[in-house]
């Protein structure tokens, strides 16, 4: 009875594991905490940049223009703006929204995607705010929206309104 013990007795193996296993759910709950934050902050990315990208050229589109605006006329909303170049092969360049995308077309040529299919976009309007003796304003706005096809993973959800307004320089 006297002869030393070695080795674990089971309750000791028992807490080991425990606490072993404790541990290893601790990190795991913590790196999936980083992943999810990390496709969070790239889905906000890619709606903001999509959507800067968009308020950009239609903004330097309308500065571009000359007056007056041919669609929508002064004091009214539309959703899709018609602009007179000074660039004949530009003339006009149209802004619409198609299939979830905000479109371009210049000169009657086709029309092109300013967005990718990572992003959604709903309600764009166009309003002429020009008044007599000025040459043109426009206030447009659209909301950009990630496009989460499968719809299971909350980190994907994310949208965002955009306002701008611009002026015709010409």
């Amino acid at each position: 009875m006297n002869k030393a013990q070695k080795g674990f007795a089971l309750i000791e193996l028992i807490l080991y594991v425990g606490i072993c296993a404790f541990m290893l759910f601790v990190i795991f709950m913590f790196i999936s905490q980083i992943l999810e934050s990390r496709v969070k902050g790239q889905t906000i990315a890619e709606v903001e940049q999509q959507g800067d990208w968009a308020v950009q050229v239609i903004t330097q589109a309308i500065r571009n223009s000359v007056s007056p605006i041919n669609s929508p006329t002064a004091g009214s909303s539309a959703s899709s703006l018609s602009l007179k170049m000074t660039d004949g092969t530009k003339n006009p360049t149209i802004f619409t929204l198609s299939s979830g995308a905000i479109t371009i077309s210049e000169g009657g040529a086709g029309a092109v995607s300013l967005t990718n299919s990572n992003i959604i976009i709903s309600s764009l309007t166009f309003q002429n705010l020009t008044r007599s003796g000025t040459k043109g304003d426009i206030e447009f706005s659209f909301t950009a929206a990630y496009n989460n096809q499968n719809n299971t993973s909350q980190e994907f959800n994310y949208s965002k309104t955009f306002y701008a307004t611009a002026s015709v320089r010409y």
